[in-house]
């Protein structure tokens, strides 16, 4: 149960939302609430103050606009795995979305309470990141968009300034012939990413592969993207030898992990090894 006290405000739009962040000193924004309940349970969050962002219906929709496929930041995973318009175009994140926790949890979560909690090991960053998306915030001082790359920081941090809010994540819809996969190894218990992948593949007409993004989750302290390994596919055939000697560069200049569920050289395997599927499938679907 939650022992300590707090104030409670439900806004309507985003400018209310932010406007109640600002009466507190020790604020938290409320989405789906499968991160910060939790928190507040075991009493290593005590907000004074809990803004639920949840009547808020505009953060909850999934539209193509400008050639990008926006994501509300309350859209559930469950609603982001059952799209039919990000399952056709940005596969890796429908099959994040598919594989985060149980039915009951994909329900209620959303990709922006995820995102900006940053747990290491959550899934939908791996493909946040492979997919160079943009996430919008607004905060006192208006709107701001921030590169993917630039917004994971450390564990439970991100690039979020004071009283800013995640209102939508912004996808570039991948043009010509491009596949994308999301391969991983999770926890028995809870779920989450021992390891997760998500690998993008673009080809030429000549079936060279002309660009490549992975997008790493659960093996570090944070998000990556695995650059040495997209540098060592591009301008490949995509054969077995090729996608073999990038997947064995994924865990480059990166430091892994070490826990009681896996061992730091545990990780950089099942970092090589998922990275190997995510392209197998990927450049499958981008030649299909």
């Amino acid at each position: 149960m939650i022992t300590h006290p707090f104030t409670y405000a439900a806004p309507t739009t985003i400018d209310e939302a932010v406007k109640a962040l600002g009466r507190s000193r020790d604020a938290k924004v409320l989405a789906g609430g499968h991160s910060l309940i939790p928190l507040m349970k075991l009493g290593l969050a005590e907000p004074e103050l809990l803004v639920d962002i949840g009547r808020i219906a505009s953060l909850r929709e999934i539209k193509s606009e400008d050639g990008a496929i926006v994501v509300g930041a309350l859209a559930t995973h469950r609603s982001i795995a059952d799209s039919s318009t990000i399952g056709k175009a940005l596969t890796a994140l429908a099959e994040a979305a598919a594989a985060v926790g149980d039915l009951q949890v994909r329900s209620r979560g959303t990709i922006g309470g995820s995102l900006a909690h940053a747990d290491p090991a959550a899934d939908e960053p791996a493909p946040t990141l492979a997919f160079d998306a943009t996430i919008r915030v607004i905060g006192p001082k208006g709107r701001r968009d921030i590169p993917a790359r630039e917004f994971f920081k450390e564990t439970f941090e991100t690039a979020l300034g004071p009283n800013e809010i995640v209102v939508e994540i912004r996808f570039p819809a991948p043009a010509g012939h491009a596949g994308s996969a999301y391969a991983k190894f999770p926890h028995p218990a809870s779920g989450f990413a021992i390891v997760g992948v998500a690998a993008l593949v673009a080809v030429k007409s000549d079936g060279t592969i002309d660009r490549a993004a992975i997008g790493v989750t659960g093996a570090a302290a944070g998000p990556f993207r695995a650059t040495a390994a997209e540098r060592a596919l591009v301008g490949t055939r995509g054969d077995a030898s090729a996608i073999g000697a990038a997947a064995a560069k994924a865990a480059e200049g990166v430091t892994m992990l070490a826990d009681l569920t896996a061992s730091s050289e545990f990780r950089k395997q099942l970092v090589m090894v998922h990275t190997r599927r995510a392209l197998e499938r990927a450049l499958e679907r981008a030649r299909g």
